[in-house]
C-alpha cells in the first residue's frame, strides 16, 4: 500500500514515516522545502513537492496514493503569533475538504489530525464525545471539514492530538517555557489542578499506523492520550527546574496578564481518555511520561518568536 502522508518530515510525521516504512508500506511524503524533500528522500520515502495552502498539489498526491494520513499544520505561522490560529485552522479545513473531493467515489481511507479541546466539563474527554464548532474553538474546523467529507462517502477518521513529547519537544509546553524565561517566572493559575492530557510522539506514530489499518466506521474518533491529564502546577514546576526560574501561583487575572492570547489554553482543564481506542486499535502506549521529558526538553520558544 502507498499512502500519502502531508507533514510527513514534521516532528509527529517523521515517526510516522518511519512507522510506516518499517511495517513495508511505500510513503509518498509531501515536502514544502528542499530540506523536508531531502529528509523524506534519506528516510526512504517518495517526494510530492507541494504544501497545505496548494490544494491542487494536496489533490495531486492523493491521487497516487491508496490511503492519506494528513499531519500538516502551519505551526510555523502559529509559534511566531498565536493570534494565527484562527487563519491556520481555516487553510487545514479547506486541505481537508481538498482531499476528501480527491477520495470521494473511492474505499480509500484518510486519517486526519485535530487536537483535544474543551469537548466537555467536568470529566474526562471520550471519543464519542462532539467536537463543538470552530466558532467556540478554531481547532475544531479540521472536525468540521472531517464531518463534511464523511457526508459524501469519503472513509475519514479522525486522531485528536493532546501534548505530543519526547526530550526535544513538548508541544506547548515549549512556550511555557518561553513565557518563563522572557518573564522569569514558571506560572501556573490558582491551585494549578487544570489538566493537560499527553503522549510520546512515538506511540502517536504507532497509532496512526493503527488506525489506517483499522476498517472503521467513516467518522470515528480516536484519542492518542497515554496520559489522561498532567496538572498545570506539575508541569510549571518542571519548567522551573528545567530553566532555574522560580515557580509561582497566580490569580485568574495576573495569569491572564502573564500568558497574553495564550491564557485561555494556559488555564483550560483538558483532560482526555483513551479508553475506547485502546479498545478499538489495541494501542498501549508506553515510554516515559511528559513531565520526565520536560525536564529534558530542548526546544523553547523564545520571545522573539512570539
Amino acid at each position: 500500500m502507498r499512502v500519502f502522508v502531508t507533514g510527513a518530515s514534521g516532528f509527529i510525521g517523521s515517526r510516522v514515516t518511519a512507522e510506516l516504512i518499517g511495517e513495508g508500506y511505500e510513503v509518498l511524503g509531501l515536502a514544502r522545502s528542499d530540506a523536508s524533500a531531502d529528509a523524506l528522500a534519506a528516510a526512504g520515502a517518495d517526494v510530492h513537492r507541494g504544501s497545505v495552502e496548494d490544494p491542487e498539489s494536496l489533490r495531486r498526491g492523493v491521487a497516487k496514493a491508496d490511503a492519506v494520513i494528513h499531519l500538516a499544520f502551519n505551526h510555523d505561522a502559529l509559534m511566531r503569533d498565536f493570534s494565527k490560529l484562527q487563519e491556520n485552522c481555516e487553510v487545514d479545513r479547506r486541505a481537508i475538504e481538498s482531499m476528501g473531493r480527491e477520495l470521494e467515489g473511492s474505499d480509500r481511507p484518510l486519517v486526519v489530525t485535530s487536537g483535544i479541546g474543551a469537548l466537555v466539563s467536568g470529566r474526562a474527554a471520550t471519543e464519542i464525545d462532539a467536537h463543538g464548532t470552530s466558532a467556540q474553538f478554531p481547532r475544531n474546523a479540521s472536525e468540521e471539514a472531517v464531518d463534511a467529507v464523511v457526508a459524501r462517502g469519503v472513509r475519514a477518521t479522525v486522531i485528536r492530538l493532546p501534548q505530543v513529547h519526547d526530550p526535544l519537544r513538548a508541544g506547548l509546553i515549549s512556550w511555557l517555557i518561553g513565557f518563563a524565561k522572557e518573564k522569569g517566572v514558571s506560572a501556573y493559575a490558582g491551585d494549578g489542578t487544570n489538566r493537560w492530557p499527553a503522549v510520546h510522539v512515538q506511540n502517536a506514530a504507532h497509532l496512526y499506523r493503527l488506525a489506517l489499518e483499522k476498517n472503521a466506521e467513516p467518522g470515528t474518533r480516536y484519542h492518542a492520550v497515554a496520559e489522561e491529564g498532567v496538572h498545570l502546577r506539575e508541569i510549571a514546576e518542571a519548567v522551573s527546574r528545567r530553566i532555574g526560574v522560580p515557580v509561582k501561583s497566580m490569580t485568574p487575572e495576573e495569569a491572564a496578564d502573564h500568558f497574553g492570547p495564550f491564557a485561555r489554553i494556559a488555564m483550560a482543564d483538558l483532560p482526555a481518555s483513551s479508553a475506547l481506542t485502546r479498545g478499538w486499535l489495541g494501542w498501549n502506549p508506553k515510554g516515559p511520561g511528559l513531565i520526565s521529558d520536560v525536564d529534558r526538553v530542548r526546544e523553547v520558544v523564545e520571545a522573539s518568536q512570539r
